[in-house]
């Protein structure tokens, strides 16, 4: 039988790539989203919201009772944050913290079980690079993604003797819809960050727009699919991108602060 592949967050941008190129491979794919909209040709579409225990199980248990198991979770599904943080509203910080980490997070503790009984499972979440590095303006983004690599760190470890594998891929700015579906803090008139917090928001459209290809991450997780042991992480990117997370290791915290900074313009 071919695998079964569960993705979230596949109406549009990595996973909805992702869902494509693996049902054309001859992977069995339901893919997932808040509101599905229409069915496509060679896989299913179902309602899943990250942020509500019920729709994670019912999800799942969908799933598991069409066609009885779950071979690969990738947990895609995420949304976009901007802003200073003095200005950024909490309860929006919550919001992105309730779909990119503990959205995610109750998505794996939903499937581990039935993984478990399967004994084995690949569980591939999607993160950042902006997850490797506090950046200027996306700084609760980051967080999001640095806390979700962390966490799966430590999940990895805990479930690898189940003979489930655990990695996180972590891509760069990709030509998605990120940009319209993320919640921007207004650039207020008398804001003491309006000038430069507008400039950025302007460098983000614009990485956005020039970003890579989604089929590019879809390609790379069918390879993760197919290693027997995968890595903890993988980073997918431009070579400067990834090059960053290079640099943040080997340099001096202030030095690396100051090509940041440069870079944004701060």
């Amino acid at each position: 039988m071919s695998k079964v592949v569960f993705i979230t967050g596949a109406s549009s941008g990595i996973g909805q790539s992702t869902a494509e190129l693996l049902s054309d491979k001859g992977y069995v794919v339901y893919g997932t989203s808040r509101n599905p909209k229409g069915e496509p040709e060679n896989y299913k579409m179902i309602p899943l919201d990250v942020t509500k225990s019920n729709s994670i199980k019912k999800a799942i248990q969908t799933v598991v009772n069409e066609v009885g198991r779950i071979d690969v979770l990738i947990n895609n599904a995420g949304m976009g944050i901007t802003g200073p943080v003095e200005d950024t509203p909490t309860d929006e910080m919550r919001k992105v913290f309730d779909t990119n980490y503990f959205g995610a997070i109750d998505v794996v503790k939903a499937v581990l079980p039935q993984m478990r009984e399967q004994g084995k499972g690949l569980i591939v979440n999607v993160t950042s690079i902006a997850g490797y590095m506090g950046l200027p303006y996306r700084g609760i983004y980051s967080a999001t993604k640095g806390a979700l690599e962390l966490t799966m760190e430590a999940v990895r470890m805990e479930v690898k003797e189940f003979g489930i594998r655990v990695t996180n891929v972590a891509p760069g700015d990709v030509a998605t819809n990120i940009a319209v579906g993320r919640y921007h803090t207004p650039v207020f008139e008398d804001s003491v960050y309006k000038q430069k917090y507008q400039a950025n928001l302007d460098l983000m459209d614009a990485h956005v727009d020039q970003g890579m290809d989604p089929v590019i991450m879809a390609k790379k997780i069918e390879q993760i699919i197919h290693t027997n042991d995968p890595n903890v992480h993988y980073k997918v990117g431009g070579f400067m991108e990834k090059f960053s997370i290079v640099l943040k290791r080997l340099l001096p915290d202030k030095v690396y602060e100051k090509l940041l900074m440069n870079h944004y313009k701060l």
